[in-house]
This record gives structure tokens, C-alpha cells and sequence, in this order.
């Protein structure tokens, strides 16, 4: 019950404070990265979010590659991070008129993951985002996850955009954050999470996406056993 009434609070914080975040960012469009960061900064202080970070988050990074679990992802990185960030999303949540403003004012990269053809909008507008200076963040696997032991397969869309640009990349790690928060099942149960930041790297050899995917997964398992009490098998022997 506590859970639930927290996840109608957070959804009220939602339609109380976004509306007036999104008409801000239109009137004030050089203001739009610190609103933002008020706004998430806000949410995370008024709920009590607790995290476990490890690692340091590297300011230079060009794009952040991350596992995605739940909104709260968003929300942390919103908060903390220094630099303007644009998210890549897929088109649909564009579409609903709250949430979709949200993403549409601060220019938001959204784009149908299953066509081919969105391959060149996205290569252009990552440019333009690039260009001014924003960090770019994706989420390879392409939507939420269950919050489960295994990642789902990684979309080839980011490997082609980093490559493309020869981009710094630093994979973050999350694990925890669905069951702290799930807005589509009304439920927060606020329960810490955690946070890893590996280190940044320029891509090189011909194998890297597929040895980032074996590296974040390996890291996500050992946070998996953590928060399930299971005993890791690097440990034992």
C-alpha cells in the first residue's frame, strides 16, 4: 500500500511540476539543461532516492551507453550529471502530450528503432546535438528491461552511431532501479539501487561492441547477486 501511494505521489509531482518544467524550457531555451536538473534534483530529494555509486562518471564522455530498467534511470542522470544531456529515445514517447513535450523542448533525439531509414535522421541529428555540445545517451537493448539477470540483445543502431563519429563512450551500469520505481505498475518502493560508471573509452578493434556488452553484463551480474544475497562464483573456489 505505502508503495502505491508513493507512485501516485510521484505521478502527481509528474503533473504538477513537468507541465511548468516544459513551458519554462520553451520561454527560456538557454535555461532548458538547469530546469531540468532542478526538476530530477527535486524529485530524488523530495523521495529520498538512495543510491550506491561506483566508479567516477567521466565529464568528457561524448555518449553514455546504459542499461535501462525504469524512468528512474533517466531521472538519476538528470540530476547528477554536469554536462546538457540528450536522450535517444523511440518515437512513441514523443506522441503523449505531457510526457512528450518534455522530450520535444529540450530537443530529444526520437526515432523509430525499427526502420533502416531512421538510421540517417539519427546520424544527423546526433551531429547537430553533438556539435553543441550535448553528451548523447542510449540504450542499446532498446527498451526496459524486466530488471532480470540478463540484459535483452543490444540494437546495432549504437555501435553504428559511435563508430560513425568515433565517439569517447563510458558505459553505466544499473541495476536496481525497476524495483525501486515502476510507474506502468504503480509501484515505489524506494528501495536503493545502484550505479556503476566504467571507464570511458575510444572504440578500437573490431569487436568492441560486442566485448562492452560482455563487459557490462559481467559487472551487472555481480550487482544482480549483491542485491538477490546470491554468492557470486568469482568468489568462490
Amino acid at each position: 500500500m505505502i508503495s502505491k501511494i508513493r507512485a501516485i505521489s510521484a505521478v502527481l509531482y509528474t503533473l504538477l511540476f513537468i507541465p511548468c518544467t516544459i513551458a519554462l524550457m520553451y520561454l527560456f531555451p538557454n535555461a532548458q539543461r538547469k530546469l531540468r536538473q532542478i526538476t530530477a534534483r527535486g524529485f530524488l530529494k523530495l523521495f529520498g532516492v538512495h543510491t550506491n555509486i561506483q566508479g567516477a562518471l567521466d565529464s568528457s564522455a561524448q555518449i553514455l551507453v546504459l542499461n535501462h530498467q525504469s524512468f528512474m534511470d533517466v531521472i538519476f542522470l538528470e540530476a547528477i550529471h554536469p554536462n546538457n544531456l540528450c536522450w535517444i529515445a523511440k518515437k512513441e514517447l514523443g506522441k503523449p502530450f505531457l510526457y512528450g513535450h518534455a522530450l520535444k523542448a529540450p530537443k530529444m533525439i526520437l526515432i523509430n528503432r525499427e526502420s533502416k531509414k531512421e538510421l540517417v535522421f539519427l546520424l544527423k541529428e546526433a551531429k547537430d546535438r553533438l556539435e553543441n555540445n550535448r553528451t548523447l545517451c542510449i540504450f542499446p537493448e532498446g527498451t526496459r528491461s524486466l530488471g532480470g539477470e540478463k540484459f535483452l540483445p543490444f540494437k546495432s543502431g549504437a555501435k553504428i552511431l559511435i563508430e560513425r563519429f568515433n565517439l569517447k563512450v563510458q558505459p553505466v551500469v544499473v541495476c536496481g532501479t525497476r524495483k525501486c520505481l515502476d510507474i506502468g505498475a504503480l509501484k515505489f518502493q524506494n528501495t536503493p539501487f545502484s550505479v556503476q560508471y566504467l571507464p570511458a573509452f575510444i572504440p578500437q578493434g573490431e569487436h568492441w561492441f560486442e566485448d562492452l556488452k560482455t563487459q557490462m553484463q559481467t559487472e551487472y551480474s555481480k550487482m544482480y547477486a549483491q542485491s538477490q544475497n546470491i554468492p557470486n562464483q568469482d568468489s568462490k573456489g
